[in-house]
């Protein structure tokens, strides 16, 4: 159908699937019995003419060769006439049912007169008319002078045999069309017929249902089964999707909530009552500490939506022991002051990161390591294989059980540290910058505290 004419194909396009599809499947079989047709046409009218042709050159010799003797031309096959013209074309013996009816014209005259030999028909296979020959005519000396002779026979019973045949090819081609196209419709109807239930039941999802699956055959692996399966499994990434944006919405929402409470509560019991200088600036303080805590939380909201909607993150090259010095150094002090150490082991080797992202990464890792753990903290790195090994070991009690499997979800703290600072959303952007280079990011208990490891390749 890319053959179509141009001022076609916007009517072809609007059509419905199945009826492109059976139109097509029309359209095909039409040129392929068009051809068989012609083909059987074509054998059958040449075996025809072939035997017509043989009679009418036999019958030619013995009308020729009587000539030349002079005497009484012999019968020739059923239905068959002759002439015999002098040189200016004058009718000297014709056959009764011809009489004295040219049967050649001026030119074919001359062209025979000249020796050539002269084949033709007389009258057509379509429509029907009568007194149908097909003849031949050729010179013949005869005592020093020409003579024309035409042979001629009777094409009643070829002509007859072909409307037949042509008939009988109709016929077979049109029920063979039909039948083509019926077939055509039932198999392309029953193909679609699941597309047909899948667009129901998208369109069910559309107008608001919950929880719906398409009816997918399980014993059955063609095409639109795993059409079928694939928008299953898209279904399930869109339900988990939808409950991961509601409980984010919530976990905000409570999130916000308590900074802007706690503030509004300060400035309530500040106008409440005049004030000292010193209780004002107390009070000031308390609200400058949840207006950055505010700030921190929509910064970090902005990184992962920056993170979520970046298609590619930009690597260069960089050397890994700079890198994780970078990351470490704004937590020494706060370690030194907490009386721990923090220790970095990594080989002196590039790896192609996209170091904007890796290195608040890794400071959230440490962040985590010196805010909810004790004893020392210890960065290690190592390269094998194009792949960047990292791990941020502490020597704390640890996860709790329950919390490593939504420990990189948004918003996910452990309830003992629910109270604490932090917004629980270190580790979700650490992972989200894991994905975006491709890799992994996992946490663990080591039995002497919590190992977060990042998988990444470099």
């Amino acid at each position: 159908m890319s053959r179509l004419p141009r001022r076609l194909r916007p009517w072809f396009r609007r059509l419905p699937v199945v009826a492109r599809l059976v139109l097509a499947v029309a359209v095909t079989m039409s040129l392929v019995l068009a051809g068989a047709a012609g083909l059987v046409y074509w054998r059958v009218q040449t075996a025809l003419d072939r035997q017509l042709n043989d009679d009418l050159t036999t019958y030619q010799r013995s009308l020729d060769q009587a000539v030349r003797d002079g005497v009484q031309p012999p019968p020739g096959p059923s239905g068959s006439l002759q002439q015999v013209l002098d040189a200016r074309g004058r009718v000297l013996v014709s056959s009764a049912a011809l009489r004295d009816r040219p049967l050649l014209s001026v030119a074919e005259l001359g062209a025979t007169a000249h020796g050539a030999t002269v084949r033709r028909d007389v009258g057509s296979l379509l429509p029907i008319t009568s007194d149908t020959l097909r003849l031949q005519a050729r010179r013949v000396t005869v005592g020093g002078q020409g003579r024309i002779v035409i042979a001629a026979v009777r094409r009643g019973h070829r002509d007859e045999a072909l409307r037949e045949l042509l008939a009988q090819l109709a016929l077979a081609s049109g029920l063979t069309l039909i039948a083509a196209s019926y077939v055509g419709y039932r198999t392309a109807r029953a193909a679609l017929r699941p597309v047909e239930r899948y667009r129901a039941g998208a369109a069910g999802l559309a107008d608001g249902a919950q929880n719906l699956r398409l009816d997918v055959p399980a014993d059955r692996d063609d095409e639109i089964t795993r059409l079928g399966h694939t928008l299953n499994h898209m279904l399930d990434r869109l339900e988990a999707s939808a409950e991961r944006e509601r409980r984010f919405v919530a976990d905000a929402s409570h999130e916000l909530r308590t900074p802007l409470t706690l503030m509004r509560a300060e400035l309530d019991v500040a106008l409440h009552r005049p004030r000292s200088a010193d209780e004002l600036a107390e009070t000031l303080r308390s609200v400058d500490t949840e207006v950055q805590r505010l700030i921190d939380l929509s910064d970090a909201l902005l990184d992962l939506e920056e993170l979520g909607t970046t298609q590619h993150i930009s690597r260069a090259s960089a050397g890994l022991a700079g890198l994780l010095a970078a990351a470490v150094a704004p937590h020494l002090r706060t370690a030194g002051l907490e009386g721990r150490a923090v220790t970095v082991e990594a080989p002196g080797t590039e790896v192609d990161v996209d170091t904007r992202w890796l290195r608040p990464a890794i400071g959230n890792l440490l962040d985590n390591a010196l805010r909810h753990a004790t004893g020392d903290v210890r960065l290690t790195a190592a390269v094998h294989e194009g792949r960047l090994r990292l791990c941020v070991t502490d020597e704390g009690t640890g996860f709790p059980p329950e919390f490593l499997p939504r420990a990189f979800d948004r918003f996910a703290r452990a309830e003992a540290s629910r109270t604490g600072r932090g917004s629980g959303l270190g580790l979700a952007f650490v992972q989200a910058v894991a994905a975006a280079h491709g890799g992994t990011a996992h946490a663990e208990n080591t039995g002497h505290g919590a190992r977060v490891v990042l998988d990444l390749p470099c």
